[in-house]
């Protein structure tokens, strides 16, 4: 498949730039890959659509205070970093994203807080946009980490941010409520409108909910029309034991497995040893899933309304077929579904 048969036009209107008032009362288009058909749901009713004993799988990943702002040493130019991954523990060495990438040069050193309580240095260039920084700090690592916590701010995605900036309501509401491991860059979409009432509800109904970590980092744009030559960022992943004892068991015995977002299916997907089985795993993926591809663990898909040209709409698309993807997008524009981080949700059949 060629990139290009990705693209649609988007109207900028249906990009939500907040949360709906309730986590679970957002939309749920029903996509059915049987019979074609759609419905118009509320992300509440997810729950009809799962039996006991089925499996629903969530990515348990928890996002990172990223974002940090400062500025530049002499100039004092007004600068943004978005913090990737930490190198090394001891030396306090980082891979980041910088904006404007053409003021940051090697050597240059870098104020963050109010009073410049937090300094680094740039090491190295990486790409055109990113870095490796040190910072440099007096103190054991957890203070470290509490001073970056304190300083650093909830990375919602640049397109949300440059039109609306940082509102109080990010900190809790751009954060799943089951989020538990620590090492996210964006969160996982889909994740966001789960409640604990809707949690609940599953339990009740004898769902098994399992969960795996995938820390998710930044949506790089794919560049190239062959989607064969494209290379994912490599993203940290972790699958133990018991979430694979969960899943190969209902799957053995004839119950379906429910996948929660993009990032979910993609981290089973690497972790298949045979077909329809999956084995633990702690590692890194760098899977780029597009159509045609043979899903053989997940039964159903949870996931959002994803942007044009996107790696999650490419490997969606994959799951149920680019043609009805297209189509179920069709109805999402003019049934004005909301899309992006904080819009609307798709469950696939």
């Amino acid at each position: 498949m060629k990139l290009s048969y990705y693209k649609f036009q988007l109207p900028k209107e249906l990009l939500a730039d907040k949360p709906s008032e309730f986590r679970d009362e957002s939309r749920l288009m029903v996509v059915n890959r049987k019979d074609l058909s759609i419905q118009h749901l509320q992300f509440k009713n997810l729950v009809d659509f799962v039996d006991c004993g089925d499996v629903m799988v969530a990515n348990n990943t928890k996002v990172f205070p990223a974002r940090l702002e400062g500025t530049k040493e002499k100039t004092e130019a007004k600068i943004k970093i978005f913090l990737l991954r930490e190198l090394n523990e001891e030396t306090l060495l980082w891979d980041v994203i910088v904006d404007p990438a053409r003021k940051i040069r090697v050597g240059n050193k870098l104020y963050f807080g109010s009073n410049e309580s937090l300094v680094a240095e740039v090491c190295d260039n990486t790409t055109s946009r990113g870095r490796t920084i040190r910072f440099m700090f007096d103190g054991s690592h957890d203070e470290f980490i509490h001073t970056i916590k304190s300083l650093g701010q909830p990375p919602i995605p640049e397109d949300m941010y440059l039109r609306r900036g940082i509102k109080s309501y990010d900190k809790e509401r751009y954060q799943t409520i089951y989020a538990s491991v620590e090492g996210a860059v964006m969160a996982p979409n889909t994740g966001l409108h789960f409640s604990h009432q809707l949690l609940k509800r599953l339990e009740i109904k004898d769902v098994n909910w399992t969960e795996l970590t995938l820390h998710i980092g930044l949506n790089c744009p794919i560049e190239v029309e062959d989607l064969s030559k494209h290379r994912m960022s490599s993203e940290e992943m972790h699958i133990d034991g018991a979430t694979c004892d969960t899943i190969n068991n209902a799957k053995k015995n004839g119950h379906k497995i429910c996948c929660v977002g993009a990032s979910t299916l993609r981290a089973i997907e690497s972790a298949v040893l045979v077909p329809g089985k999956i084995c633990p795993f702690d590692g890194w993926t760098n899977k780029f899933i597009f159509h045609p591809y043979e899903f053989s663990v997940a039964d159903m898909l949870v996931t959002s309304f994803h942007m044009p040209q996107s790696s999650q709409f490419i490997m969606t698309s994959a799951f149920c077929t680019p043609q009805l993807l297209h189509h179920a997008y069709e109805v999402a524009i003019a049934e004005k579904y909301r899309f992006s981080t904080y819009g609307d949700s798709m469950l696939i059949i």
